[in-house]
């Protein structure tokens, strides 16, 4: 049974003038805050959120907001639904919104309280390199280029973050590619004169457009690929280059349209550093079915050991517009079934790139990571184990992130023995540096508390471990001299010194990786990689294209954290990066080339902030249609912290909704008003739609449209909270007009991404002191990121739980 009490029956009886102030004394003043927050959950709240009915599955009935931290969970749920303005929803009574930010500041007051009486730092696992991490840690240690995804297994996600402490499981299988990589890594860095030929294989999708030459590769050239390879000796190598064939194993570019002759046949040039190491002719009529296939092969080519520059691409032929039949597609490859066809230009497209060898090695030239590794080099024999335990002692403390132990180092030294006496210090040298790749101390971050520390007690982190923490959240490596040296001296913690060397991080190149990692996976960028919209509809649509949608939401970001920005600017931005592919598809003019430049929009321009990005706009469309739903929901998860609850089982796709009536073809709104006709569907999208429907402008690509299915666009609809919108432009309004779910957001993301784990209700309190904090300082991203750092749950380590039935700590 609703429950009613005498303060909700007076204020009922005074909103509908049945009593007035002075009536009885319990109207003589106003009530008090919590009062008026209960109110407000017994009015209003209690209406649906009862026994009986349960929406959403939750019960106000008994719950007293004087009393809230008793029940954090309800009471989070509560404020972030207030807080969004999605409760009460709209076409229900609400009251106005001082009483419902009244109610919210009421509970966050107690919850608040509550963490500031007994705190709890939280607690994870010890966490692993992950792919991302690992690559970067290798460049920084050894200064070498390397793939982890050739020996590591995709990494696990939880919270849309692939750096969490509690999914990243340990296998047989992961535990092998540690160690393959190890060895494999430590021959590349050393050098390996004694090293057995191999084929290293770099492949060139065939969504790639290979019109225009590709960054790093000579002027005068067109597509192919470009890659820095890393060699392992000096020796003889041979390259081998395959094309892309049609359906019926001809050549790709071999029809009526190509360019090439038997007079005039097309080149594929490889060349090393930029000097061409061989000129290949490619035969017109070559076919699958040849003895060696679509495919040449270069004569052995000597090469020294190291990174070097190779370039697999094809000599221009030509250069200006295409005369063909239709106007020449942005994708190149967007179809073969008009290869063979009169009046369309075909190209040969390069498929695949493979490095075989080392032949007839000759020994190992001098690279950036040799020069990295041996610091020294013995004059005489009896120098030389002294000079290995100096490497060793270096690499191991730059690897494992902290001062090497004595029983450590002899640990490694006995491995250098075991090599060198088996072929000399470098042998030896390079058995160490596996051991130390292989190390846990190197693939693991663990932090370990005091000696004296109960296992249920928290604990402060030492200066190493937060050393670590820092440099993985802003770089996502590890640590550098600097860091290390006021880490030894147990000056990092000092908030002075930690403050400084964050913003010293921050103008740090690396700093990127706050972009390509944490703002990237944020945002759902890498949906981007399974993007392919249906190619009859979109054929202008290739991975150049992708990629730069990718990328300029990443500079983006990145302009941000460098210029100290307002997190705000995410939405309001009046400029972007872009570059000649990107500008033509937004319709921007004069932008010429491939390097991204910042472009400011004009006034009137829709595309302002992250809604107007393409890789939003475009990772949330299917292949041959908007979405509203999925941008909807993008916006909801993503920005608002609030996903909608799934859909209800047995409720039909949209794709099952009739495509046109009355001979007309209907548009993506039209076909969302019949699939929300049901009951079980209209709750959910009455929240989810308005938002997608405010960018119905945008096409599946996230180009500008006035039409859908030759219908004039109609973006309008009303918000949530009863905000009507019309455009995009009207959407980041209403999203800038109530900023603080967006920021606790962002917050909460940005703060998992540090920690390695997920938050939960213990941690809101530290998120709104960290974003009330930021508020001060106009919404700055160093502000966020300060406050990160500086908090409890960054510089401290929760104690294990303690099971109430056994007594025993465990893992939370």
């Amino acid at each position: 049974m609703l429950k009613v009490t005498p303060l909700a029956l007076s204020a009922i009886a005074v909103s509908l003038g049945l009593a007035t102030a002075g009536g009885p004394a319990i109207h003589a003043q106003a009530p008090n805050p919590t009062e008026a927050a209960q109110t407000v959950v017994e009015g209003t709240c209690q209406r649906c959120h009862n026994d009986r009915m349960r929406y959403g599955g939750m019960s106000l009935e008994g719950f007293e907001v004087a009393t809230a931290s008793e029940d954090p969970v309800l009471a989070e749920k509560m404020v972030r639904k207030l807080r969004a303005g999605m409760m009460p929803p709209a076409g229900v009574g609400r009251p106005d919104e001082a009483a419902l930010t009244g109610l919210a500041i009421a509970l966050e007051t107690r919850l608040d309280a509550r963490a500031a009486v007994a705190p709890n730092p939280g607690r994870r696992s010890f966490q692993r390199l992950n792919r991302a991490e690992y690559e970067r840690s290798i460049r920084d240690l050894l200064a070498l280029d390397m793939h982890a995804g050739d020996y590591l297994p995709l990494d696990t996600k939880s919270a849309n973050f692939d750096n969490i402490a509690d999914v990243q499981l340990l296998s047989p299988t992961l535990m092998n590619g540690y160690l393959r990589a190890a060895a494999e890594v430590s021959r590349l860095a050393v050098g390996d004169p004694t090293a057995s030929p191999i084929e290293t294989t770099y492949k060139v999708t065939r969504w790639v457009s290979q019109r225009e030459q590709v960054d790093g590769a000579p002027y005068g050239s067109r597509g192919g690929l470009s890659v820095i390879h890393t060699f392992p000796a000096d020796g003889e190598y041979v390259f081998r280059v395959s094309f892309h064939h049609e359906t019926t194993g001809d050549l790709f570019g071999s029809g009526r349209g190509a360019l090439h002759t038997a007079n005039s046949p097309e080149q594929i040039e490889i060349s090393v550093d930029g000097e061409r190491a061989a000129l290949l002719n490619i035969d017109r009529w070559m076919h699958v079915s040849d003895p060696d296939g679509v495919n040449l092969w270069t004569d052995p080519i000597r090469i020294t050991a190291g990174p070097h520059r190779v370039s697999a691409v094809f000599v221009r032929q030509f250069d200006g517009p295409a005369q063909d039949l239709i106007s020449p597609h942005e994708w190149s490859l967007s179809s073969t079934s008009v290869a063979n066809a009169y009046g369309f230009t075909s190209l040969p497209h390069l498929r695949d790139l493979a490095v075989r060898g080392p032949f007839d090695a000759t020994g190992v030239s001098d690279t950036p990571s040799r020069a990295r590794i041996f610091s020294c080099r013995p004059a005489t024999a009896a120098d030389a184990r002294a000079c290995a335990r100096a490497i060793i002692g270096r690499l191991g403390g730059a690897a494992s992130r902290r001062p090497v132990t004595p029983d450590t180092l002899e640990g490694l030294m006995a491995l250098y023995d075991a090599g060198e006496a088996e072929g000399g210090f470098e042998p030896g040298v390079r058995m160490a540096l596996e051991g130390i790749l292989a190390s846990p101390h190197f693939v693991f971050r663990f932090e370990e508390p005091p000696v004296d520390t109960r296992p249920i007690d928290s604990f402060t982190i030492t200066d190493h471990d937060l050393a670590t923490r820092l440099s993985f959240f802003l770089w996502a490596a590890g640590p550098d001299i600097e860091l290390m040296q006021l880490a030894n001296e147990g000056r990092l913690s000092e908030p002075d010194d930690l403050t400084r060397q964050v913003r010293r991080m921050l103008a740090d190149p690396r700093a990127e990786a706050l972009a390509t990692r944490f703002a990237a996976q944020w945002l759902r960028l890498p949906d981007l990689d399974r993007l392919h919209p249906d190619v009859r509809t979109y054929p202008d649509f290739d991975e150049q294209l992708k990629q730069a949608m990718r990328r300029e939401t990443e500079l983006f970001f990145h302009h941000l954290v460098q210029e100290d920005r307002s997190l705000l600017e995410l939405l309001r931005a009046d400029y972007t990066f872009v570059n000649e592919r990107l500008a033509k598809h937004y319709g921007i003019p004069d932008v010429v080339g491939t390097r991204f430049r910042r472009v400011t929009f004009p006034d009137d321009e829709p595309r302002r902030g992250l809604l107007g990005h393409g890789s939003v706009l475009a990772l949330t469309s299917h292949a041959d249609r908007t979405s509203p739903v999925l941008r909807g929901k993008w916006v909801m998860e993503v920005l608002l912290g609030s996903p909608p609850p799934p859909p209800p089982p047995n409720v039909p796709d949209l794709e099952e909704t009739a495509v046109a009536e009355d001979g007309r073809l209907l548009s993506v709104r039209e076909r969302m008003e019949l699939h929300r006709a049901s009951p079980a569907c209209s709750s959910c999208h009455r929240m989810m739609d308005p938002i997608g429907l405010a960018l119905e402008h945008y096409d599946v690509t996230g180009a500008w449209r006035i039409k859908d299915n030759g219908g004039a666009i109609d973006a309008t609809g009303e918000l949530y909270d009863g905000t009507p919108v019309r455009s995009a432009a009207d959407l980041r309004t209403a999203l800038l007009n109530r900023p603080i779910p967006f920021v606790r957001t962002f917050t909460e993301n940005l703060m998992s991404y540090a920690l390695g784990r997920r938050l939960d209700t213990d941690d809101m309190p530290t998120v709104r002191a960290i974003v009330r904090a930021a508020d001060v300082h106009d919404h700055r991203l160093s502000a966020f990121i300060l406050g990160i750092v500086s908090s409890p749950a960054f510089q401290q380590k929760g104690g294990a739980v303690k099971d109430s039935t056994t007594g025993v700590a465990g893992q939370p």
